[in-house]
């Protein structure tokens, strides 16, 4: 398949690598040409380019999909990081950012992060008017009444160019505050934009009061409220309310979601335990999507100055964490879990497209595409990596950014954020 570019060949071809595409069901040794900033060409033998990138022994993969990203950078105080240091930089094309921003501040978002941004950055805007603040640090701001339903469905609906769902929260420590309101609201505002709500599970704030909701109970009333499309995040957290009840059984509503098309998103971070993610793996269900969940509680960078420096609940604080990570380390854990890497591309490349109503326009290699491309290396030799339980694992196996092609714009995964 190819679409020469004149006389003068392709503008470059990547030779040399394995190249797999999900959404087009193309996994081999293949060339890749880019023209024009879109995919040109992809097969054996293509033909002269003006430039060769030689990519031997590497993956070749659609622009990865990062659908958990935090990346309002100082607007949301120490929780944000710098968008190209999670993007490009650590070999991600595309960021998704979960609740960042809100009606009240998403222009500053659009102007100060999105265009500047050598990473594609797209939202799902927050429920909340005062957005993701220090990371929903002070839970009085995120009640029912700091949330404007109509103002959020009308900030969306003006901005459907970059907003492709909404954030909200159903744990413990709201609902001991709350019930369910902030959720029943945020799909209220779902309704209204016809968008998708992405819904954070596990412990979040500490409960208030005597009052400690049994999360067990209530998991059946959330995955009532949602409808095909929404999705649940954090299904191996470490904290009470995911996917594995007080039994250590994978609660039955979780197939009942499922059955009714509700997708499920890692939202690696802090929350992954590689216990909780054996029970669910090993009960037969495997995320959709991926989506690393890195920002700067749980990664090993600089707060900015008059952060606050406590949490109210340092023990369960769920941000907790100084690992330099990645979508690729994040992927390596998967790996370590049993889940063969042709199951884990699809997670960061082409279900993220579904995910965000792009289907076929990003995470695919197809011809006249965008050409978004993410190249990775495995690198063989045991190494060790942990979850924030402290639970350990070694692998013998790890996958590394290379490099990636943001419209055929070249990046080298340099990111310090990155293990070394």
């Amino acid at each position: 398949m190819s679409e020469h570019n004149g006389t003068d060949g392709y503008d470059f071809v990547l030779k040399g690598a394995r190249v797999v595409d999900p959404y087009n069901k193309i996994d081999g040794m293949l060339d890749l040409a880019v023209s024009n900033n879109k995919i040109a060409g992809i097969g054996k033998n293509l033909g002269s380019a003006k430039e060769i990138h030689d990519v031997t022994g590497k993956i070749v993969v659609p622009g990865m999909i990062d659908t958990h990203a935090h990346v309002f950078e100082y607007v949301s105080g120490r929780f944000g990081l710098n968008p190209d240091m999670v993007g490009v930089q650590s070999g991600v094309v595309t960021l998704i950012d979960q609740g960042g921003p809100s009606c009240m501040t998403f222009p500053g978002f659009r102007k100060f992060i999105v265009e500047p941004a050598q990473s594609r950055v797209l939202a799902f805007l927050s429920i909340y008017t005062v957005g993701g603040l220090e990371g929903h640090y002070y839970p009085y701001l995120y009640g029912p009444g700091g949330i404007d339903v109509e103002g959020c469905a009308r900030a969306a609906l003006a901005n459907k160019d970059l907003v492709k769902g909404l954030k909200a929260h159903a744990e413990g420590g709201g609902i001991s505050r709350w019930g369910l309101e902030t959720l029943k609201l945020a799909k209220e505002a779902g309704k209204a934009s016809e968008l998708p709500i992405y819904v954070h599970l596990g412990e979040l704030w500490p409960p208030e009061g005597e009052i400690n909701p049994d999360m067990d109970d209530y998991l059946p009333e959330i995955v009532n409220l949602l409808e095909e499309g929404d999705i649940l995040a954090h299904p191996f957290t470490r904290h009470p309310g995911g996917f594995v009840n007080k039994n250590g059984e994978v609660h039955p509503i979780i197939w009942d979601a499922l059955n009714k098309g509700v997708l499920i998103d890692i939202g690696h971070g802090s929350h992954f335990s590689f216990d909780m993610a054996e029970k669910v793996i090993n009960a037969g269900i495997l995320p959709h999507t991926l989506g690393a969940d890195m920002h700067g509680y749980n990664t090993s960078v600089p707060k900015p100055q008059g952060s606050p420096d406590e949490h109210p609940d340092d023990e369960m604080h769920l941000f907790a964490g100084d690992t330099r990570f990645s979508l690729c380390s994040a992927m390596t854990e998967l790996m370590a879990m049993g889940v063969s890497l042709e199951k884990i591309i699809p997670m960061v490349t082409s279900n993220c497209s579904k995910m965000l109503g792009m289907n076929g326009e990003l995470g695919t290699l197809s011809i006249g595409s965008s050409a978004d491309i993410s190249v990775l290396e495995i690198v063989k030799g045991k190494h060790k990596i942990a979850d924030n339980s402290g639970v350990s694992v070694t692998v013998e196996e790890r996958i590394k950014p290379v490099s990636c092609y943001v419209a055929g714009q070249h990046h080298v995964a340099n990111s310090p954020l990155l293990p070394i």
